[in-house]
């Protein structure tokens, strides 16, 4: 998915500011030498007053085949201007007055392209624009939340009303959508269409990319990956919850919808255990329409909800104690999102988290999730960003988040598993150019001198040592469910690979041995059934990044998918030894 595509997902990715507008106080004002100014004057046939107003309107200018021009010519003009810079003041002014129009005009240019970022403008080599601009980035720490569960547990009108509560969406927007909700006698959607922008998923009701929103507060900064509930979009889920630290299982307390979610074919299930397999390290799971009339903030309802996943979760490998936490909320009206829900409609619940029952001694999701301590993130570790996705704008960037290491401008990267060297031209969060992004961090960086094709999605771009890139490896699978026609899992198994943001089409060539659901090893066996562990041999189709799970867990996990259903989980214990 590329968050970066023309309409606006609020909070995320805003499109890139209009240039800044000249200041109209007089003709004489006008650097009469300007080139963008005597193109404009052209255009307008002489008229300084029209020209005065169409060089104020960028959006305009960019119509003009002219302008256009101008614009491919900009770079060689600044070089050439570069010499004059420092030899006499005459000379750094009129490179001024370059850096001017080329920082306007690659304004103009954002706004023509699909940009999530703002580039840097072009300036004397001397004195590089992006570490003039650059911040060392917000000192709080940066979390990824993916909001999962299934379709219609309410993830996207919950995510709609945290970017509300937190002033992200201003009531204008929200009278506008609860309106357009309103034709279409949905009334209750409105804050879902802050996070479904585009028309199909509005129409359904239906999420079908990764909605991408920011929020933060007084401790963290926030990145919502919004993730598909319905078994068609897994493989979109599957790349939104690759970067999340934090995983919010939303469950729906309805009767009915909990059980359907819950039971075989629903993505409850399937979404947690790809969350866990994922590499997220906390999953706070919200049991969600608490304020439906079928519940009434009944603790009994909550109760159920909560005895019957804690030993599926306890299943999916997580530690309930330590990584799981539980809260009862209302998405709708917020209840328990920002603010308490009131001890006269809920009467059970501040004695409840007072007493850390359910793992949290927290009254709300939002004072939960500042509680949450991130573990094992190296500032001084190689260099891993799986690249999430990319494009082009005067130049290759790539999206992702930083896994471990420092990125900054002027940093040397190979690129796995081309190994292409490349150098950093310029490292953004947002629109805002960074001096360093530490682990946690979603970036976009500028790669020197890379095509479109030289940098892919499931790419990882690396500092020495550069991580390893193989097509065979030997790993630990758990069998979670198989194809009605292949009820068992033996050599020659096909399924597809998906390891961080990589997919790729894989093979079980060798099962090494397997272990039952009652701990015995069985060497040699020729097959695998659900509910056991094996450890096999893989091929891939082409060579995939990869670590073994030990050294890099982020680059060691994967899953194991076909026919729409998540068939294995695993992570990876060995690699094929390098060759010389």
């Amino acid at each position: 998915m590329n968050p970066n595509a023309g309409s606006w997902t609020p909070g995320g990715a805003a499109p890139a500011p209009a240039a800044p507008p000249r200041t109209e106080s007089s003709v004489s004002d006008v650097d009469e030498s300007d080139p963008l100014w005597q193109c404009v004057l052209k255009i307008c046939e002489g008229d300084r007053g029209r020209a005065l107003k169409l060089i104020n309107d960028p959006d305009s200018l960019t119509k003009y085949p002219e302008v256009e021009a101008l614009i491919a010519a900009g770079d060689g003009d600044a070089a050439m201007e570069e010499e004059d810079w420092e030899k006499a003041d005459e000379g750094a002014a009129a490179a001024a007055d370059a850096g001017e129009l080329a920082g306007k005009v690659e304004e103009m240019k954002i706004d023509a392209a699909p940009a999530a970022a703002k580039p840097p403008a072009a300036a004397p080599a001397k004195e590089p624009s992006v570490e003039v601009a650059a911040v060392e980035g917000d000192p709080r720490e940066h979390l990824n939340l993916v909001f999962i569960g299934h379709v219609d547990a309410g993830k996207s009108t919950l995510s709609g009303n945290i970017l509300y509560l937190t002033d992200n969406v201003d009531k204008r927007t929200i009278e506008k959508y609860e309106a357009e909700a309103k034709e279409r006698n949905r009334e209750s959607w409105f804050l879902a269409f802050i996070m479904d922008t585009n028309e199909e998923e509005r129409a359904k009701g239906k999420t079908v990319e990764v909605g991408r929103a920011q929020f933060e507060t007084d401790l963290h900064r926030y990145s919502i990956l919004d993730a598909p509930g319905h078994k068609n979009y897994v493989p979109n889920m599957i790349m939104g919850a690759s970067q999340a630290d934090v995983g919010v299982l939303v469950i729906s307390a309805r009767k009915g919808e909990f059980e359907s979610g819950f039971d075989k074919g629903g993505q409850t299930r399937e979404h947690a255990l790809l969350a866990k397999t994922l590499g997220v390290a906390y999953l706070v799971v919200v049991i969600n329409k608490m304020d439906e009339p079928t519940v009434q903030w009944k603790k009994e309802r909550f109760d159920e909800c909560v005895g019957k996943l804690r030993p599926f979760l306890k299943g999916c490998g997580f530690k309930i104690k330590k990584e799981v936490k539980f809260m009862p909320i209302s998405g709708l009206d917020g209840a328990n999102v920002k603010d308490e829900v009131d001890p006269k409609v809920c009467d059970w619940w501040q004695p409840c988290w007072k007493a850390g029952d359910n793992n949290t001694d927290k009254p709300t999701l939002m004072s939960l999730l500042d509680s949450l301590e991130m573990k094992g993130r190296d500032a001084n570790a190689p260099v891993r960003i799986p690249v999430l996705d990319r494009y082009t704008d005067r130049g290759t960037i790539a999206m992702g988040k930083v896994e471990s290491g420092t990125v900054r401008p002027g940093t040397k990267v190979t690129v796995m598993p081309t190994r292409q060297k490349y150098k950093i031209d310029g490292v953004w969060s947002e629109e805002t150019p960074l001096a360093s992004a530490r682990p946690g961090e979603n970036v976009l960086v500028k790669v020197n001198g890379a095509n479109m094709d030289d940098v892919q999605k499931g790419f990882v771009i690396c500092t020495d040592p550069p991580c390893r890139s193989v097509d065979k490896l030997i790993c630990q699978i758990m069998v979670m469910d198989l194809p009605e026609h292949s009820p068992i899992l033996t050599a020659g198994f096909q399924a597809n690979f998906h390891a961080h943001c990589a997919e790729e089409e894989a093979t079980v060539t060798k099962i090494f041995e397997t272990t039952d659901r009652k701990g015995k090893v069985h060497k040699g066996a020729p097959f695998a059934n659900v509910g056991m562990s094996a450890i096999c041999m893989i091929e891939l189709a082409r060579t995939v990044p990869c670590e073994t799970f030990e050294d890099y867990p982020f680059l060691g996990r994967f899953t194991l998918r076909t026919e729409g259903k998540t068939c294995a989980i695993g992570i990876v214990k060995k690699l094929p030894p390098k060759k010389e």
